[in-house]
């Protein structure tokens, strides 16, 4: 009677590692993915061009800074090959490293010497280490003064001294890595500063939605995998119970066996399948996500494009505009300057002819006055006049009557006197 073998009832290890292979593939991807969402949230700042001069201050003194930091770099290197360096670097600037070699030599040798118990001499050496080290900082500006001086020195020394060692490299590195923050820094703008912590908020939540997807489904992905383990093992301590009755009922048993045994491993085959195909489309949704991601930050990036050149064209036409102002302001001030210098001499003429005006004013007031009195005079002797004239036009009236009367009186009495003779002469008769 043939018995199973122990090889085809237990499951293998190289199928528990086929199974985790979809699990370890999905965290490679998560890190994948979470690397390049790191280099998405820096923006490269190479294209920038510095819109100051304050901006250019900066930059520029940073620049300056990073090259006397690569110059003093090589200074170890030069002083360790000074007899092969002297006859390119000069007198003058080989006498200066020979003098900061010295300098350095006896700092070394100051450190170097144990310290005194006594209060008196470990101030000396406090003080000599601090003379020693304000003499180094002397010696190596102008070290560096004399290096940039001759450019093509500096050049030659760059190509010849070699490497520089790793601290140094990773300091010159890191302050590269500053001067182009601070440039960015300086050619952020409130307002762009805020649209990108916007727009790298919203990245940061899409891609937090994306790794909660992503852990939703890494945990779906262990749960399957604990369960089908699960099911393993309990088909595993079947075949061994199984086994344990084989060995007695070997015979009897053993079609069973063959059947529990091509159920377990066809249940077993079903479950990889579709474990397999649930990790191939979880793998295809992260594929997905991280395009639709690229795309996205693809999309940002020309639209950031297209408003920075939209800002450009704007600057330019309120420089233009502002040429123009100042153009038409100069214009202006030039025809000010005309009117104010004509209103000027208008009014100096105008202040000789209210002179003018006054003392003619004067004038016209005492002839007005003048005439005034006049003309009352005038009017008094013509109310005198017609007053006298009135006067006398009553008298001669009066006179006249009285010339009238008197003839009429002297006619009536000559007219009496007749009548009375004429009765006279008839009575005689």
């Amino acid at each position: 009677m043939a018995t199973a073998n122990p090889t085809e009832l237990q499951v293998s290890s190289q199928d528990t590692k086929e199974s985790n292979q979809p699990l370890i593939m999905g965290i490679a991807t998560a890190k994948k993915a979470a690397t390049v969402l790191d280099a998405a949230k820096m923006l490269d700042p190479r294209w920038l061009k510095p819109d100051s001069i304050e901006t250019e201050w900066v930059i520029s003194v940073l620049d300056e800074t990073i090259a006397k930091l690569e110059l003093s770099c090589l200074v170890p290197p030069i002083l360790a090959s000074l007899d092969r360096f002297s006859a390119l670097l000069g007198p003058e600037i080989t006498k200066n490293l020979t003098e900061h070699q010295k300098l350095a030599s006896k700092m070394e040798h100051l450190l170097a010497s144990p310290e005194e118990e006594d209060a008196v001499r470990a101030e000396e050496r406090t003080v000599s280490l601090c003379l020693l080290e304000q003499q180094l900082k002397s010696s190596v500006r102008n070290i560096l003064r004399l290096l940039l001086a001759n450019p093509s020195i500096c050049k030659a020394l760059k190509c010849e001294a070699g490497t520089r060692e790793p601290p140094a490299e990773a300091f010159i590195k890191a302050f590269r890595e500053f001067r182009n923050f601070m440039l960015e820094r300086l050619l952020t703008n409130p307002t762009k500063e805020e649209e990108m912590v916007q727009f790298m908020e919203d990245v940061s939540l899409r891609i937090k939605k994306n790794t909660e997807t992503v852990t939703a489904s890494r945990a779906e992905l262990l749960a399957a995998i604990c369960t089908r383990d699960e099911e393993v093992q309990k088909k595993d301590n079947m075949i061994k119970g199984l086994k344990k009755s084989m060995q007695d009922l070997a015979e009897n048993c053993k079609t069973d066996i063959l059947q529990v045994k091509w159920e377990g491993e066809k249940q077993q085959k079903e479950e990889l399948q579709a474990s397999r195909a649930k990790c191939a489309s979880l793998q295809q949704d992260i594929q997905q996500l991280k395009a639709q991601l690229r795309k996205l930050v693809l999309q940002h990036r020309a639209s950031e494009l297209a408003l920075r050149k939209r800002k450009c064209r704007a600057e330019t036409e309120i420089l233009n505009w502002v040429q123009k102002y100042d153009a038409d302001m100069a214009e202006k001030q030039a025809e000010y300057e005309e009117v104010h210098a004509a209103y000027t001499k208008e009014k100096a003429e105008l202040s000789v002819l209210m002179e003018k005006h006054a003392l003619l004013l004067q004038e016209y007031s005492q002839i007005e006055e003048e005439r005034r009195i006049r003309q009352e005079k005038k009017k008094k002797a013509l109310e005198e006049l017609a007053t006298m004239t009135l006067a006398a036009t009553r008298i001669q009236a009066f006179w006249r009557g009285y010339l009238i009367r008197s003839t009429f009186k002297s006619k009536k009495k000559k007219k009496g006197k007749g009548k009375g003779k004429g009765k006279d002469t008839k009575a005689k008769k």
